[in-house]
This record gives structure tokens, sequence and C-alpha cells, in this order.
């Protein structure tokens, strides 16, 4: 067992965090997401370019040797933390944190694995893993065969697909990187509750890739790279639930009846005071399972970790943003007021990589308790 890691921010992250926060409130407000998800193009790509290209956070996770920044998954979740709390419409989660992550895991670093991990850091192209946004770590895999050569299968409620440049897809023979604009390749928008991380079914029909590692190789890598999407998820789910509480407490002072503010009446009071608990509750859990999803302290000390996360952050956001457009009135069940889209996306995290039941079951097995 390795040392309890420390919960407390390092200066260089709250520095970080000041400058993400500080792009986000100009480039990703809430009226132009909104926009944005209305115009059936979510994805903010001036966004994208600035996060990769002017502050190279796509390479967060990548060594320096590789073209990255050389740093670690807990800066990483101070990115996706703020993205959360601008339910930005950027691969970023998806992108920057599972794909370099499963590529890590490989055990043998080949040219091919190199040349993809520079593309990711530099943001020049993303990669994405074709894998259903609810697989959960040590899950089944889509069953995508080779056969003569090419590859064959479909995989639906592929995150971001429709974004990517390249998809990382686990076959029977192993991990392939396919250009997303190959023959054989068809992507095909789905209906999603999240209009900010659109889904998509991955179809392949004969395509052809470039095999980065063998099917031995393949499936302990993609458990990696989804055990850090889930870990990192707490730290999105932190940030969306405290934009949640935040608004909610303003608008309760703002918004007043009978000639008192709304937040001076006692039943609120005792609402928001337990849901600033509850949220307060994420950002151990969501640290400790960024300091730890690298699985330096053991891989069933990171296992734990980022299953507890996910067990108490997922409900938790959820219940923040439903109080936030409840306690908005009428003003939070309009379509302008961007409460919805933090309800959506606190919905669809909560079945993302397992989903909190899921992961309750892990909690179960690895503390070897009872079952849920």
């Amino acid at each position: 067992m390795s040392a309890t890691p420390s919960l407390l921010a390092t200066e260089t992250e709250d520095d970080l965090r000041a400058a993400v926060r500080s792009l986000l409130t100009t480039h990703s407000a809430a009226d132009r997401v909104l926009a944005r998800a209305e115009s059936g193009a979510p994805y903010d790509r001036e966004l994208w370019k600035t996060l990769t290209g002017s502050m190279g956070l796509a390479g967060l996770l990548v060594p320096e040797a590789d073209g990255g920044q050389g740093a670690g998954h807990r800066e990483a979740a101070v990115v996706v933390e703020e993205l959360g709390r601008a339910v930005a419409p950027v691969p970023y989660l998806t992108g920057a944190v599972v794909t370099p992550a499963t590529l890590l895991a490989l055990p043998e670093r080949t040219a091919e694995v190199s040349a993809l991990l520079a593309e990711v850091a530099a943001g020049s192209a993303v990669a994405v893993l074709a894998v259903p946004l609810t697989t959960a770590p040590g899950d089944p895999l889509p069953e995508v065969t080779t056969d003569g050569g090419g590859l064959h299968g479909t995989v639906r409620s592929v995150a971001d697909a429709a974004r990517a440049d390249v998809l990382l897809v686990a076959a029977d023979s192993g991990l392939y990187a396919v250009p997303a604009g190959a023959p054989g390749v068809t992507v095909t928008p789905l209906t999603a509750l999240d209009l900010t991380r659109p889904l998509a079914a991955v179809q392949l029909d004969g395509a052809r890739g470039t095999l980065l590692a063998p099917a031995a190789d393949a499936a302990p890598a993609v458990r990696a790279g989804l055990l850090s999407g889930a870990g990192l998820l707490a730290s999105e789910q932190l940030g969306l639930a405290e934009w949640c509480l935040t608004e909610t407490v303003r608008h309760l002072k703002d918004r007043h009846q009978f000639n008192r503010p709304l937040g001076s009446f006692q039943a609120l009071k005792h609402r928001l005071a337990q849901l600033w608990l509850d949220v307060a509750g994420i950002r151990p859990a969501a640290t400790a399972a960024a300091a730890l999803a690298t699985g330096e302290g053991g891989p069933a000390e990171a296992q734990l970790a980022v299953a507890v996360a996910q067990v108490y952050a997922s409900p938790v956001a959820v219940r923040a943003a439903e109080e936030a457009l409840q306690l908005h009135g009428g003003i939070g069940m309009t379509w302008e007021h961007p409460v919805h889209l933090y309800l959506k996306r606190a919905k669809g995290d909560s079945v993302a990589f397992g989903g909190a039941g899921r992961h309750g079951q892990e909690v179960a097995r690895l503390a070897e308790l009872p079952a849920p």
C-alpha cells in the first residue's frame, strides 16, 4: 500500500485552474454552449484549438519525450473539473485522458504508438477509444473481428466519435488505430440526452488500420484507459455540481418573494446546506481517484479509489443538477436557462464508465463486502 495521497491542491494546480477558468469564462459561456447545442454542430473547434495548441493541455498525460507536458492525472483532473463546470463541448475526457492513458499502458512503445501520442499531445489529431460510453473498466469489449486484414463489427454509443480523426479499436487480434475517414468506416450520430457530449455508432466493414499492440496487450491497456476516464469523470462531476450549487445560491439570494430573498426561508437553507456538504464531499474522493488512477499504489488501490469516487460523485452530481433546476423555479424549466445542460450532462455521466451501480459492485468485491 502506498502513502495516502495529499488531498490539498498544489500551487501549480491552482495556477492551472485559474488559467483554464479564465479561458472558459470568455470562450465557453453558457449562452455560447447552448447556441452550439442548438446548431447541430456542438463541438467548439476554436476552444479546442486554444486548449490544445496555445495551452498544450491535450498533452498533460503524455511524456515530454513524446511531445507532451509530462504532467499527471491530478493536473488533467483540474482541466476536466473546469470543463465540467462550463459543460464545454470539447472531447477532452475521451481524447486527452482515456486515449493517452490507453496508449501509455501498452507494454511496448512502438514507433506507431509514439507517433500517435505526439499527434494527440499536439492536438493535431483527436483519437477516441471505440467502446460504448457505458463500458466499465474490466467489462467485456465490443466484438470486433479481423478477417482478411480488415476489421468488422459495430460499436454503439461511442462518445465523441463524430469528432474523432482516429479511432482506437480493440479487435480480436489486437488494438488498432483506424482513421475515422478510412474506407469501411461509417460513423453515424445518435440521439443523445447530453447535447454537449454527442454519441455515435461506429460501423467497421473491412476497415484497415495500424496494429498498435497484440490482443494480449490490448485488453489491459483498454482497462487502464477506462480506469483513468472513470477516475477523472469524478472531477467533471465535481465541476458541474459546484456550478449548480453556486448558481442556485446566487439565484435564491437575488430572487425575492413576500419581500424576502428566497434563500432566507429555512426549508431552502436546510436543502442548500445539505447539498453543500454532499458536493464538498466529491472533492476528496475525486482527488484521491486522480492521484491513484495511474496504479502507482497498486492496481487494487487504484480500482478502489476510482470506484469509491464514482459511487459517491455520480448521484450527488445528479441531485445537485436536479435541485438547481427545481430551485430556479419556472426559470430553470426554460430551454434558455443553461441548467438543463448540466442536468443532462450529470445524467449522462451517471452511466458513463459503468455508472455508480457497477462501481458499487467493484467496491464490494475489493473490500470483500456483500454485493449491493
